[in-house]
């Protein structure tokens, strides 16, 4: 996992450091920007979706947070700033998604249901997104070149894309599992024509807050939460409800070892082929009203790679080297 880390950390400063003078090179000659910030970020991500959750019925957002199921992702971006007030930031991240009903505490209400379910997934992640980064505090301000000690509260929002894969444990083996080509819900099935095969890379709008402190005029750490709206209810590939396990026969060949382990991930309350044990078809499996989303709370260490003064006197500062 430290290699892996290391290796990631390396491709950021290699990206900032294509990306600024790239940037620098573009920009500066025309005079768009006022300086330009690269850096790195790092926090705890978690999974707002149909799986896991908490009491009552499954509402989503910070309602059915789990705790135990919070991962971490890690990123680089470049934000160029045209006024002040005003930051465009590019952004890539990497992490992993998790739920799980086997965490969700029962209580006999609604959530009995969806811990009944026993299902579970894990996805990795890769992000990118363009996003404005608004200033407020910058108009009341009286000197906005002096950047020292000072705290801005900021907030984000923007467009961007993102690839998963989600993957199950299979109870019979314990082995995790791609869940996307078993079409457990049907999804491409002539009988299911309104569940079409969902697509790995989807649209994302990440909106958020966050306060950024400047140490000195040329770098900066930041806090801020992140939530990702999504347009997909298939990352956790739960949605809709339960079909008829054996149209897996008819599909993927009857008595296939695909057959068998879509049999088996589709439905893991009934192990035993009886339908009167857990949920049979038509029952509900998820909430397809309400897509999935993610969120990430975290750090954002920043260093100023350039700033205009005086004309044409452009003062820079080098790309952070990173030794081991």
């Amino acid at each position: 996992m430290k290699q892996h880390l290391h290796v990631l950390l390396r491709k950021c400063a290699l990206s900032c450091l294509a990306l600024t003078t790239f940037t620098q090179a573009s920009f500066s000659q025309i005079g768009i920007f006022n300086e330009v910030e690269a850096g790195v970020s790092f926090g705890p991500s978690n999974f707002l979706g149909d799986l896991g959750g908490n009491r009552g019925r499954g509402m989503g957002f910070l309602k059915d947070n789990n705790i135990a199921q919070t991962k971490f992702i890690i990123g680089g971006h470049i934000t160029a700033m045209p006024a002040s007030f005003l930051g465009l930031r590019l952004a890539v991240n990497y992490g992993t998604l998790a739920g799980d009903d086997k965490i969700i505490k029962g209580a006999g209400g609604l959530e009995e249901a969806r811990k009944f379910r026993n299902s579970d997934f894990r996805s990795r992640l890769f992000e990118a997104f363009l996003a404005a980064e608004v200033f407020p505090t910058v108009f009341f301000e009286q000197d906005v070149e002096d950047l020292y000690k000072k705290i801005r509260p900021y907030g984000v929002l923007g467009v961007g894309v993102f690839n998963y894969n989600p993957m199950g444990t299979d109870p019979l083996t314990g082995d995790w599992v791609n869940l996307k080509d078993l079409s457990t819900e049907g999804q491409g099935f002539a009988e299911y024509p309104d569940r079409k095969p969902y697509k790995l890379t989807q649209l994302n709008i990440p909106m958020g807050l966050g306060v950024k402190y400047f140490m000195n005029d040329n770098v900066s750490i930041a806090f801020e939460v992140i939530h990702r709206k999504t347009f997909t209810d298939y990352i956790d590939d739960v949605s809709t409800t339960y079909i008829d396990p054996n149209l897996f026969d008819q599909y993927f060949g009857a008595g296939s070892e695909k057959a068998q382990l879509a049999r088996r991930m589709a439905n893991k309350t009934d192990q035993g082929g009886s339908t009167s044990a857990g949920f049979g078809p038509g029952d509900k499996r998820g909430t397809p009203t309400n897509n999935d989303a993610y969120y990430s709370a975290g750090f954002k260490l920043g260093f100023r790679l350039g700033s205009r003064s005086n004309g044409d006197n452009y003062k820079r500062i080098k790309c952070p080297v990173m030794r081991y």
